[in-house]
């Protein structure tokens, strides 16, 4: 007989195994010849070499499973190990093709509007993309889901989200706390995506080692991003500088997505946008995709929609 210890702490374990382990439970039915103990963050196969080497393989693609799709039920498990074909792809085909990621608690991410579509087409031709337009359309949250795909299917090695830290009417010098409290409400938008597609224990320990950094622009000065999947959002809001210096962090294997929404600028009104100046200047480059959303691409409340259409009537 052979013993073999297999390490899961990587895992939010209650979602993988189970209420009550009862996920666990139905993998047991189907290695009826081993004893499997769950203790912690430990597995403990006992029996024979072939079959404790039949249940690791079936171990990984309830893994690569669980990785891709955040979540573990009986069908899958029974999916899985009651079938002979090896080939992951196999085991479940999504009926849309075109979704983006599989977030946490069953939720789907894929494109909802066509310009939406048009960014994911954009980010898998180029490696430079601005997404364009208004606040509601989707822009930043199909951005991320993009990069979270990206991770999971090891294209990148790490996410960098970041924005200009830049007061909308208020003065962040007023604002309680050490500098890390002060931006952490800039950055909040970025972290309530990565929660809705990320488990939670997963992300707190890509946050810890680094594979995912959310923060201000300022510390982009001087780095050279290699292996990553990078976000610029609320770009209205650098200087032509900013812009510059962020553009040019651009490393080997990278991919770069700018989104921002040029109508709510919060500069000061002598500081040009360097969302604008780009545009300007990089719009014929080859490689560089342009994607514009417009009042119609909004996915929120109905609401959202007409009163962009209001103010625009309005300051037209």
């Amino acid at each position: 007989m052979s013993e073999k210890i297999i390490i899961v702490d990587s895992l939010d374990q209650l979602r993988f195994f189970g209420v009550n382990h009862e996920h666990l439970k139905t993998i047991k039915k189907f290695f009826p010849k081993l004893q499997i103990v769950s203790r912690g963050s430990e597995i403990k196969v006992i029996g024979t070499e072939e079959v404790i080497d039949h249940f690791q393989e079936k171990f990984l693609l309830l893994l690569n499973y669980y990785e891709k799709y955040n979540q573990l039920d009986e069908e899958a498990i029974t999916e899985i190990c009651g079938n002979n074909n090896h080939e992951f792809a196999k085991l479940k085909n999504p009926a849309n093709t075109e979704v983006i990621v599989y977030g946490n608690d069953g939720l789907v991410v894929k494109p909802r509007t066509h310009t939406q579509l048009k960014l994911v087409e954009a980010c898998n031709h180029d490696d430079l993309v601005f997404a364009i337009g208004p606040a509601g359309t989707g822009k930043t949250y199909v951005a991320v889901a993009l990069a979270v795909r990206a991770l999971k299917d090891k294209r990148v090695r790490k996410i960098i989200l970041t924005r200009p830290a830049v007061e909308a009417g208020e003065n962040l010098g007023f604002l309680p706390g050490d500098l890390n409290e002060k931006l952490s409400p800039y950055l909040q938008p970025l972290y309530d995506a990565l929660r809705d597609m990320i488990p939670a224990e997963k992300l707190r320990q890509y946050s810890e080692n680094g594979t995912i950094q959310v923060a201000p622009l300022a510390y982009m000065r001087g780095r050279t991003l290699d292996n990553a999947f990078v976000i610029l959002d609320e770009a209205q809001n650098t200087t032509k500088m900013q812009m510059k210096m962020f553009l040019t962090r651009m490393g080997k294997a990278a991919k770069f997505v700018v989104t921002g929404d040029i109508t709510q600028i919060d500069l000061p009104r002598n500081q040009g946008s360097g969302l604008q100046d780009a545009m300007k200047i990089l719009d014929k480059v080859k490689g560089i995709g342009f994607v514009h959303f417009t009042e119609k691409d909004v996915v929120r409340h109905e609401l959202v929609k007409k009163i962009l259409n209001s103010y625009n009537k309005y300051e037209a």
